[in-house]
This record gives C-alpha cells, sequence and structure tokens, in this order.
C-alpha cells in the first residue's frame, strides 16, 4: 500500500511529534497517553472558575479573557471539587506548535461524556471550540463543565484527547460505501449512508431484562474523575426498561445513557468520528465523546459487537425517541498509516467489545 499524504496521526507519529518539540509538556508524559490515533489531553495545576463561556475571538489570546472574567482560582495539586453548573477554564500540560500543514481537533473522552461532564478545548485566537487551526503554535486551555454530578480533578486528571490530521480525509459518501460493503462498518442489513456518513439508530428494546439505559440522579455525591470501579452505579444512576413499548420520552434538563442498536467497526487503516444527527428532525444531543479510535470493534483486536455508548440530552422540549430511530452519524477519516497498537489490543481499552456501559468509575 502507498504511504498516504493526508490523513489522522497513528501512535507513532503522535509520539514523534514530542521529540521534534512540536508537542512539549510540562512533565513526562504518561505511560498509556498516546492513544492509537490521539493523545489525552491532561489538566495544569490550577482551574479558573469564570461567569460565563467564551470565545476568545481572533484578536485575544485566553490568558486576557482569564484576567477578565475569572471569578476565583482553584488550585489542583491536591485535587478540588468542580461542581455542577459551573464553569472552569483550565490551562493544559501539553502545548503545540504545529506544523504549516498540520490541524488539529479535540474531543472528550469517553469516560468524561459518559459522566455528562461538558468540555472544550480552547486555544488563543479561538474562533471554534475544540478546532486547532493548521500552524497554531501555543497554549491549549480546556473549558469544563459538569451538568449532572460534581466531580473531583486533579493535576493530571485526562478528561479531553486532540487527533492530529493532514489535509482533508474524510470519506466521501461513494468511498465509505465501498468500504462498508468491503469490512461492514455497522451491523445493518440497509445502512443507511448519507450526509457524509453513515447512520446509527437508537436501541429501546432492551437486553434480556428489558434494560434500555440509564438516567442520571440529582444531588449526588462528588465522582472521582481518577478512579475505576470507586462508586454505586444505583448511588448515581436510574435503570431505565422498557416495559414493552420500545420508546423512552426525554425530559428537559436530564441525562441519559443509551445505546445504538447497530454494533460498530472502525478497521486499523481508518478512524471515526460520530457526528449529531439532523436537529431538525429532533431537538436532542447524542454524544459529547465521539472519537472511534482504530480496532474499535475489529474482531482481531476483541471487539466484535461493540457498539455505540450514546450521552443523549433533550433540549428545552419533551422529545420521544422511539426504538430504531436514527440518532447520529459515523464519520469515516483515513490514518496517514495503521497504528502500532489497536484499541483494545493490549491496551487495558475500558470499552472494547461494549454493549450498553457506563463509564469506567461505577462497580458493575
Amino acid at each position: 500500500m502507498m504511504a498516504r499524504e493526508t490523513g489522522i496521526l497513528a501512535d507513532r507519529a503522535i509520539a514523534a511529534l514530542f521529540e521534534l518539540g512540536r508537542l512539549t509538556s510540562e512533565r513526562e508524559l504518561d505511560r498509556d497517553q498516546i492513544q492509537p490515533a490521539s493523545l489525552d489531553l491532561r489538566l495544569g495545576a490550577r482551574a479558573f472558575r469564570v461567569r460565563a463561556s467564551f470565545m476568545p475571538g481572533p484578536s485575544h489570546l485566553v490568558a486576557d479573557k482569564l484576567d477578565r472574567l475569572s471569578l476565583h482560582v482553584i488550585d489542583l495539586s491536591e485535587g478540588a471539587v468542580l461542581e455542577t453548573g459551573c464553569v472552569y477554564i483550565v490551562p493544559l500540560m501539553e502545548r503545540l506548535d504545529l506544523p504549516a500543514e498540520m490541524s488539529a481537533s479535540a474531543n472528550p473522552k469517553s469516560s468524561t461524556g459518559r459522566l455528562d461532564i461538558f468540555t472544550r478545548v480552547i486555544t488563543d485566537y479561538a474562533q471554534e471550540f475544540d478546532k486547532i487551526p493548521a500552524g497554531y503554535s501555543g497554549p491549549l486551555y480546556l473549558e469544563i463543565s459538569p451538568r449532572t454530578f460534581p466531580v473531583v480533578v486533579r493535576r493530571g486528571s485526562r478528561l479531553s484527547q486532540i487527533r492530529f490530521r493532514v489535509g482533508h480525509s474524510i470519506l466521501g459518501e461513494p468511498e465509505l460505501q465501498a468500504l462498508h460493503d468491503a469490512e461492514t462498518l455497522v451491523a445493518s442489513s440497509k445502512p443507511n449512508v448519507s450526509g457524509g456518513g453513515i447512520a446509527l439508530s437508537i436501541d429501546l428494546a432492551g437486553d434480556k431484562d428489558g434494560l434500555i439505559g440509564y438516567r442520571g440522579k440529582h444531588h449526588t455525591a462528588v465522582v472521582d474523575v481518577d478512579k475505576k470501579a470507586e462508586h454505586d452505579i444505583f448511588d448515581f444512576w436510574e435503570p431505565l426498561y422498557s416495559r414493552g413499548r420500545n420508546e423512552l420520552i426525554l425530559d428537559p434538563d436530564e441525562f441519559y445513557i443509551l445505546v445504538s442498536r447497530e454494533a460498530v467497526h472502525v478497521p486499523p487503516h481508518y478512524a471515526a468520528e460520530m457526528t449529531p444527527f439532523d436537529p431538525l428532525v429532533g431537538e436532542f444531543r447524542v454524544h459529547y465523546a465521539g472519537f472511534f479510535d482504530p480496532g474499535f470493534g475489529h474482531a482481531p483486536a476483541g471487539g466484535m459487537g461493540s457498539r455505540a455508548v450514546l450521552e443523549v440530552r433533550s433540549h428545552e422540549v419533551p422529545f420521544i425517541l422511539e426504538d430504531g430511530q436514527i440518532v447520529g452519524r459515523l464519520v469515516y477519516e483515513h490514518m496517514l498509516e495503521k497504528p502500532e497498537s489497536l484499541y483494545g489490543s493490549g491496551l487495558g481499552s475500558n470499552y472494547q467489545a461494549q454493549g450498553l456501559k457506563l463509564s469506567k468509575h461505577f462497580r458493575i
């Protein structure tokens, strides 16, 4: 196979960015910080509580805005609680000096989205959240707003991840259809390839017990984002069952964990990202964490049957979701090269071969 000139950087190339000084960090990398097609970003030592979210705009540094909007500075060196309904800006440990041809994009990590922690990466002079323009040189900041549970974070906590790309690498619809025909990207007898992606629908029939998902409880204890299997599910979540109706009424201001009907497959030479479905079809959001790494759902990497877990909120009005309704699309991109490690292959990946699954913080 000829070497590609456009695509997503794999793990080996991300490591090379550090060696070349294009990526720098305040301290040595964590052992598992570089993922197959992304880099986890780590919180720095301070969090700025701000009055409101903001966009720096083309003529402002983030630091200048923080000087004006910051209400309080929180020391994260020993850990601190971030409260629901508040907005925090945290300088990240990692800093970029991207080559002219390389851009990047960010997304919450899967566990972050499943805790309903709203996060967005901001750069100096930014005009979009989570988008880092080609050639950007400067610091990175993370906006954090816990929505359902108060959380404990500390310096080094990893809530967000970043992907690097050269050129345009998204598959067009004919190419996506051909890849699906060859590799079965979603387990559907009639795949819907349109809108630049391949559709995912919602499973509201449930498992053998009729379990279809979970709804987050209010006024809970705190969740420590760095501790696995620490919390009892029922202290934080209300299980939801189909009761034969195969539908769910989404209440505004409630947070739901649901799952796709289709198993998802990301072949080794590709990466995917979930995009929300057209808001004209329904005013609801189906994900915070949209990155799917190479090897997700890939049988040789132990991923047969992996489904997409959906973090769902309705906006403004109650909305009825029905079993099989399309709720999002997977957009696929070429990798520049195959990663050295695939998702799930010896990486201790938390969500390979998953069905309906809460974040790693809860005991099964």
